[in-house]
């Protein structure tokens, strides 16, 4: 391990937090769906089309769990027929530092296994 690094402590209260952070962001589709969403507000459709591959039904159901964690809103309007949107919360910005972590350590994890 490198010298005069903040490590955090392997204790129950960290490991229950990384397991809270995997558990919200976990599957296939969640960080997809947050990046489609990261330049505002969206339909639902628009949102499917940003997610090359995602069903309906998992779209739907990934975007009420993004909901559920408040990292998502939807906002229905009062038109006819309704109209639907989805954005970012202010709370899904919290994740930029995790996400530039994520990304610096996939890139090094990805660099170190293909080099054998």
């Amino acid at each position: 391990m490198a010298k005069n690094k903040e490590y955090l402590p392997w204790d129950a209260s960290t490991l229950r937090a990384i397991r809270d952070s995997m558990e919200t962001l976990n599957g296939s589709w969640k960080l997809s769906i947050l990046l489609a969403l990261k330049s505002g507000a969206k339909r639902f459709r628009q949102i499917a089309r940003a997610v090359d591959g995602i069903s309906d039904k998992m779209l739907s159901k990934e975007l009420k769990n993004l909901e559920t964690n408040l990292l998502v809103k939807q906002t229905v309007y009062n038109t006819f027929p309704p109209t639907v949107e989805y954005e970012m919360t202010e709370h899904a910005d919290t994740l930029q530092e995790v996400m530039f972590a994520l990304t610096k350590w996939g890139k090094l994890h990805r660099k170190k296994i293909t080099q054998g």
